[in-house]
C-alpha cells in the first residue's frame, strides 16, 4: 500500500478489519432503567471537568439493554451519568460505563471517548421486579430494582430528558506515553421515539470494586426511578474543548 491508499482505507483499528462499522448507529427497542439518587456533591466536583458545572449531588445509574443496534448487534450496558451545565443549558456528564460487547466499547472509546470498560451488566424481569445488575470481575458492584410498569410516566417527559446534549471527556495516549488526545466530546441523541416509559418504588446498592469505583459516588437517597423503551440514533459528536491547545 502506498500512503493515499492507506488515508483513503483508513477508518478504524484494526486497518484490515475495523472492530466496527462506520456511523451514524440506529437502536430499536433500547431499554433503560434508570436510578436517579443523591450523592455527595463534593464527590461530584472532584471528577466532572470544566467548563461543565454542577450545582447538585444528583447521579442517574442506568441499566441500558440494546436487542437490536446497527454495527453492534445485542449487548447490555450500565453506568453513571451526572446532570450538568454548560453555558447554561442543561447536559449529562457520562462518568462510567461497562458493557459486554466489545464492538461498542471499542467504537465509543475511539469516537467518541465514551469512558467503557468490559464487565457484565444485566437487566431483566423478576416477579413483579425489573432488576438491574452489574458484575466485574466476578464481584457484583451494583444492583438495581424497580416495580416493573408500576405507574405510567409521560412519554414527552422522558423525550425532553433525551434531547439534552450530552459530554465525555477523550483521552487517547501517544506512542511514548503522553497524552495525544484530551478533548471535551459532546454528542445528542437523534430520531428519538419513546415507545413506553414507566416509573415506581426503586431501590440501589452499590458495593466497592479496586477497578469499578461506582461506590466511589455513593447513594445517600433515591428520587426517581424510569423505566423506557425507545428508539433512537446515535450520531457522531463535536469536539468542545480541545484541553491541549
Amino acid at each position: 500500500m502506498n500512503i493515499n491508499e492507506i488515508i483513503q482505507q483508513s477508518f478504524a483499528m484494526p486497518f484490515s478489519e475495523p472492530a466496527y462499522p462506520k456511523g451514524p448507529y440506529r437502536f430499536i427497542n433500547r431499554e433503560y432503567l434508570i436510578i436517579k439518587y443523591e450523592t455527595d456533591l463534593d464527590a461530584i466536583k472532584r471528577i466532572v471537568p470544566e467548563p461543565l458545572t454542577v450545582t447538585d449531588p444528583i447521579v442517574n445509574f442506568e441499566f441500558i439493554r440494546m436487542p437490536d443496534s446497527s454495527g453492534f448487534g445485542d449487548y447490555t450496558e450500565s453506568g453513571q451519568a451526572i446532570p450538568v451545565m454548560y453555558n447554561n443549558q442543561p447536559g449529562t456528564y457520562v462518568h462510567s460505563m461497562y458493557l459486554d460487547d466489545e464492538a461498542p466499547i471499542a467504537a465509543g472509546r475511539e469516537i467518541w471517548g465514551f469512558p467503557k470498560k468490559l464487565a457484565k451488566p444485566k437487566v431483566s424481569i423478576a416477579g413483579e421486579s425489573l432488576v438491574g445488575k452489574l458484575e466485574y470481575d466476578s464481584c457484583n458492584v451494583a444492583t438495581a430494582s424497580m416495580g416493573y410498569k408500576f405507574s405510567k410516566l409521560d412519554t414527552k417527559t422522558v423525550l425532553n430528558s433525551m434531547l439534552q446534549p450530552s459530554y465525555l471527556l477523550k483521552i487517547i495516549p501517544h506512542v511514548d506515553g503522553s497524552v495525544r488526545v484530551c478533548e471535551l466530546v459532546t454528542y445528542t441523541l437523534t430520531e428519538i421515539t419513546v415507545k413506553e416509559a414507566w416509573t415506581g418504588p426503586a431501590a440501589l446498592e452499590l458495593r466497592p470494586h479496586a477497578l469499578a469505583r461506582v461506590a466511589d459516588l455513593p447513594v445517600r437517597k433515591i428520587i426517581s426511578a424510569t423505566h423506557a423503551i425507545t428508539d433512537l440514533t446515535l450520531p457522531y459528536g463535536k469536539v468542545v474543548v480541545d484541553y491541549l491547545k
